[in-house]
């Protein structure tokens, strides 16, 4: 039998079990938002005690952004099947297991000791390479670029509202200044969210804490002139064609979430940029 791979409380691991345990419980829904059977595989050979997380709204939360984020990628290799996906703190993400295409090249990024925990799940292809980095140490730039072709989407889930704003900054002008025309897809936090996390359901369960508060990716877009804000949404009101397509129940709830209006709702936005 194969020895179940620890992850001890209190790193930067226990936060990326999150949204790695919403999957896994969504894949066992009769009607999924997504299907994710990798999630599963993964949460039954690590030991650790997921049932903290049970119940948690953010759970479902999670799992809507990871579908939003999957839609965008998706739009992207539509168009260029032969393009380069770059994972910005890639966590225990399957993102490639579920809508690859099988043409373009991937590339997962997060800090040594979770890249450490990757390679316990995940192997590198010709076309998949993982790069063990702070996203903050924009060297990873120049490995990406030696190892692929444009254009480029860059998927930052739950990642910079972590970072301090100079940071988040010095990322953002790094990428649209060695891949110009980019795309870049984050998520952004409000001062209120941001002010309140010690009482936010998931995260005062987990020692990491968000840094940068942010009104939504227009903020961000305003840094550099010439960025375009593709899209702009919180998660009550997701795109049509991914909200079309969402199992009958989440739509009747987002419609709920919708009137309701809630700050913690509607100052967390998800975006998604061309860079200059």
């Amino acid at each position: 039998m194969t020895a179940r791979r620890e992850v001890s409380p209190g790193t930067v691991q226990e936060t990326l079990l999150i949204p790695l345990y919403g999957r896994a419980v969504e894949n066992r829904k009769p009607e999924p938002a997504l299907h994710d059977p990798r999630a599963e595989e993964i949460v039954a050979a690590i030991d650790y005690d997921f049932t903290r997380f049970d119940g948690l709204p953010s759970l479902v939360g999670s799992v809507l952004r990871t579908a939003l984020f999957d839609h965008w990628v998706s739009e992207f290799l539509t168009g260029s099947p032969e393009g380069t996906v770059v994972e910005l703190g890639a966590g225990l993400n399957t993102r490639h297991e579920r809508i690859d295409n099988g043409r373009a090249r991937w590339f997962e990024l997060d800090l040594p000791d979770v890249a450490d925990l990757r390679r316990s799940f995940f192997a590198d292809t010709a076309r998949r390479t993982s790069i063990a980095a702070s996203v903050t140490d924009l060297s990873w730039a120049e490995t990406i670029a030696a190892g692929s072709t444009g254009p480029y989407f860059f998927a930052a889930e739950a990642v910079l509202p972590f970072l301090t704003e100079d940071d988040v900054r010095g990322v953002v002008d790094g990428i649209a200044e060695r891949f110009p025309g980019s795309l870049l897809a984050l998520d952004t936090a409000g001062p209120g969210i941001v002010g309140a996390q010690d009482e936010h359901d998931a995260l005062s369960k987990v020692e990491a804490r968000m840094r940068w508060a942010c009104a939504g990716p227009a903020d961000v877009a305003a840094w550099l002139p010439g960025t375009e804000v593709l899209a702009s949404c919180t998660i009550a009101a997701l795109p049509s064609p991914l909200r079309d397509r969402l199992p009958g129940p989440y739509q009747e709830m987002l419609s709920g979430l919708a009137r309701q209006r809630l700050p913690q709702v509607e100052e967390y936005r998800l975006g998604l940029l061309r860079l200059p």
